[in-house]
């Protein structure tokens, strides 16, 4: 403790106060309060837990603030070991709930390494692809890269967490783009991609696939014909949009005890957590999505408008990743509440209730405001 005092006041004197940005701390804490209050909505059982995990991740954002991120970068191969072994303990040791195993049981709190790996893999691949000048002009950077992205996505699939695959899938492609991708290479990549994916999506909906499991096949196929599925896996998204459309434009009230709502009628499983989106349409109206996106929106803008302003591109690659990942889970999260993608369990950033998801985004944050706190003015 006393190191850490020793260090954190050592930081201090680096640092100018007037750096400090103060309008996205603003920001993050104006989201979490309204996630606060619709968890309780949601399920009041959650409230206390989801106030703790916003606590302890106010106190990671602003220890992880002071602390240079040049110095952190120089771990980078100790967090993506740590982390392929966080993840593999899972698959070992893990603790199974609804038939996924994505949490680790350390006793006082159930944790989910998935969500700690977008952060690491934020700063692996900030240090990795700055590492070598015009990095990504060569293409075994680029194959190394991937290569050292797959053993965590096969670890995360396997567990099963498909949503998670899919989102830091999305976020090592925007991370690369953000390296220095040649858009030569982009256009060969859509043009060979694009094609495989319709052949791809199309197997997967076919009888026997080896791909997917079945349920995530099923959800699938509930999205393209929800007519058929729609009192089993159509069901919760179903609900959701008719939730969402029934707030109209100021909503039903906030906390209210109509027993025809998603949450009181028991129409949405664990309504707290990925369907939190339909609760707020239901209970706020359009009004409240307008501002929970419009909170959102500006968190993503802020974020990329200090990296900027920072002293390096590894500063910018942590301020792009964080603002990127935010908005790829935000819009995952929407869209499958709106129905416009298959049903996959992913949290609203800020939002929805989980202690693992809370403290992981605001130690994202801890990193932004910490390459805010040094500018190119001050090199």
């Amino acid at each position: 403790m006393k190191t850490l005092l020793q260090l954190i006041r050592r930081s201090l004197s680096r640092y100018h106060y007037k750096d400090y940005k103060f309008s996205l701390v603003f920001l993050v804490l104006a989201i979490s309060v309204i996630g606060v209050f619709v968890v309780r909505s949601a399920d009041s059982s959650y409230q206390n837990k989801q106030i703790l995990g916003i606590l302890l991740g106010i106190v990671a954002m602003v220890v992880i603030s002071l602390f240079d991120y040049d110095w952190v970068l120089n771990f980078y191969w100790v967090m993506y070991v740590l982390n392929l072994v966080l993840l593999g303990a899972v698959l070992l040791v893990g603790t199974n709930v609804n038939g996924a195993t994505r949490w680790l049981n350390l006793g006082f709190v159930q944790f989910q390494p998935s969500d700690l790996t977008k952060i690491i893999y934020i700063l692996f691949y900030a240090k990795l692809l700055t590492k070598k000048e015009k990095a990504m002009r060569d293409p075994k950077m680029i194959i190394a890269g991937v290569a050292l992205l797959v053993p965590s996505l096969l670890l995360i699939y396997k567990q099963p967490n498909l949503s998670n695959t899919i989102c830091i899938a999305l976020l090592f492609c925007v991370l690369m783009y953000m390296g220095g991708l040649s858009y030569k290479f982009i256009g060969t990549v859509l043009a060979i991609g694009v094609p495989l994916f319709i052949g791809m999506f199309i197997w997967i909906i076919q009888p026997d696939q080896p791909f997917l499991e079945q349920y995530q096949q099923n959800r699938i196929l509930a999205w393209l014909y929800p007519e058929e599925y729609e009192s089993e896996e159509a069901y919760q998204q179903l609900n959701s949009v008719m939730a969402i459309g029934s707030g109209q434009l100021t909503g039903k009230g906030y906390n209210n005890d109509a027993t025809t709502s998603v949450k009181n009628g028991n129409f949405i499983l664990e309504p707290q957590t990925d369907f939190i989106f339909a609760i707020i349409g239901e209970e706020l109206g359009f009004v409240g999505c307008c501002v929970v996106i419009i909170l959102l929106l500006l968190i993503v803008v802020r974020c990329i408008t200090i990296g900027m302003k920072a002293k390096n591109d590894a500063g910018k690659l942590i301020c792009g990743g964080v603002a990127a990942l935010i908005g790829i889970q935000s819009f995952i999260n929407i869209s499958v509440a709106t129905m416009l993608f298959p049903n996959t369990g992913i949290s609203l950033p800020f939002v929805s209730y989980g202690q693992t998801s809370v403290i992981c985004f605001y130690m994202g944050i801890g990193f932004v405001l910490n390459v805010g706190l040094q500018p190119k003015k001050y090199q």
